[in-house]
């Protein structure tokens, strides 16, 4: 009874923040958005770099069966029957589904954070159970999605879509089987559903994507299995009677999408992630390490104290960066915490929430991200998912983007999560109990801050994608950054190098982006 009375309170509470701020919602679904109606349709897009595929034809897509055989002018005939009786259900699915699959598969990963992102109630004794993957059902179920969790999977699921659809595209060159409605003009005549292309069907794109998606969500969500598989259920009859593609175009994507979710499950099984709890020894040497510096150590400020969240994420792998210019982006150290320069920025904390301005207590609501939300990757993801729906891009050039803006910020969370721990700084309310927050306080240490370098990474990729807006996305990064100050949740000096090491890790992926043969 505890227990779900401790979860209902965490939910009313992240959805109160994210009332007050009136410019998100938990879910962060984009409704009412035109048909996918690319300015390209990117045939070349075979040849673009990948993230793990070695190369874009790895697995074999056999040829498709001629468009004047009779199995597939019966799979043309299953089409035109679908469309000649669809429920108003049936047609919101196709206009759902429309409006492209990364979109709609990104909107349900963040759904699936949301959902998950609730730290464990104590035991009776006081201490805390961890999420078990290998028991995902027992509570505390896994997994917790806090935001380095979130981070990683969003990048894999992300970095996935796009090495999927790069190996697609490539098969789609090949082969060159023209849609169904290009086939049979009686099919979809009027583009009601759907916005016609020249882009050959065979293989599948949205089934690429269900397959190589639903796969990986499955495994980052084990507790999900059924919702993610009744979701691509839903993909596939709804792009069939769409028009968009027959059965056979969509058996082929389907099952080249599952060989490569293959391929980056693989992957997560040995990158560390696996290792970043540790042991309470472990942790206990964290605190030992700051003291012989002369250091105060951070401290939990829950009570009782909980076990610090993933500790060594630090030394997971880098799906960008190698390993030595991870290091080099780990930071200087912070003021000391016996030193002037740590009693005037704490006193800088105080004074802000002490006094705070409205504009400032909605800043600090707005980016608040804590828990029962998408976390500040996901917040990210909702920013740029709003803005590239109006840049008309395709299906492949979509997943690119979001590889990009999803890979730099979980290298954020990998170099920001490396800093804390390394450093091991207290938070401003350890150093003067008077600082009190309205967002509660992160339950691990504080430089530098994870909003900051989440943000200085995501402002960074993504105004290299739209340089038009990238005015807009550092005034978004650094309102980011400064809420986590004026909230009393870090100092200046948290948030002034946070961003910037964000910024250097945003930078590997504009690196990466101007060298993957998209532009």
């Amino acid at each position: 009874m505890r227990k779900t009375l401790y979860t209902l309170l965490i939910v009313l509470t992240g959805s109160l923040i994210i009332y007050t701020s009136c410019k998100k919602t938990v879910e962060g679904r984009t409704d009412n958005v035109p048909a996918l109606n690319p300015a390209s349709v990117d045939l070349d897009a075979g040849t673009w770099k990948t993230v793990l595929l070695s190369r874009p034809d790895s697995f074999l897509v056999a040829a498709p069966a001629l468009i004047n055989v009779p199995g597939y002018i019966g799979e043309l005939n299953e089409i035109k029957g679908l469309q000649h009786n669809l429920s108003d259900q049936q047609i919101s699915d196709i206009k759902y589904w429309a409006a492209g699959s990364v979109l709609r598969w990104n909107e349900t990963m963040r759904e699936l954070v949301a959902k998950h992102n609730l730290p464990p109630y104590q035991n009776e004794d006081g201490t805390y159970p961890i999420p078990s993957s290998a028991n995902p059902f027992a509570y505390p179920e896994f997994p917790f999605s806090n935001p380095p969790y979130a981070a990683r999977a969003y990048a894999y699921i992300s970095a996935a879509q796009y090495d999927a659809l790069v190996a697609c595209w490539h098969y789609k060159k090949l082969y060159n089987r023209a849609a169904p409605y290009k086939v049979d003009s009686t099919i979809n005549a009027n583009a009601i559903y759907i916005n016609k292309t020249d882009l050959p069907s065979y293989p599948s794109d949205a089934a690429v994507l269900a397959g190589v998606t639903a796969d990986l969500m499955k495994l980052f969500f084990p507790t999900e299995i059924g919702a993610v598989e009744a979701k691509a259920a839903n993909a596939k009859e709804s792009t069939i009677a769409s028009g968009a593609c027959t059965r056979s175009d969509w058996a082929a994507g389907e099952a080249l999408g599952r060989q490569i979710a293959s391929v980056f499950a693989a992957r997560g099984r040995t990158d560390n992630t696996g290792k970043a709890v540790g042991t309470q020894t472990q942790w206990d040497s964290l605190a030992t390490a700051a003291i012989g510096k002369g250091e105060i150590p951070w401290i939990s400020l829950e009570t009782p104290k909980r076990n610090p969240m993933l500790p060594f994420f630090g030394n997971v792998k880098s799906l960008l960066i190698d390993s030595t210019s991870m290091a080099s982006l780990l930071p200087g150290p912070p003021p000391s915490t016996n030193s002037d320069q740590m009693k005037k920025e704490t006193e800088e904390v105080l004074s802000y929430v002490k006094n705070p301005s409205r504009d400032d207590i909605e800043l600090v609501h707005f980016w608040a991200d804590g828990a029962g939300t998408y976390t500040p990757p996901g917040h990210w993801n909702a920013i740029a998912s709003e803005d590239f729906i109006v840049q008309n891009f395709s299906e492949v050039r979509w997943a690119r983007n979001m590889s990009l803006l999803n890979i730099a910020m979980m290298d954020a969370a990998i170099i920001c999560w490396k800093t804390k721990y390394f450093y091991f700084n207290p938070r401003p309310s350890q150093m003067n109990p008077e600082i009190k927050t309205t967002t509660g306080v992160p339950n691990f240490p504080s430089y530098i801050s994870g909003h900051s370098t989440f943000s200085g990474a995501a402002a960074t990729i993504l105004s290299h994608i739209l340089p038009a807006r990238a005015d807009a996305y550092n005034k978004m990064a650094d309102d980011a950054s400064k809420s986590r100050l004026v909230g009393g949740l870090h100092y200046r000096s948290d948030i002034e190098v946070g961003m910037d090491v964000g910024k250097k890790t945003g930078n590997y992926a504009v690196q990466r982006a101007q060298t993957d043969g998209a532009e």
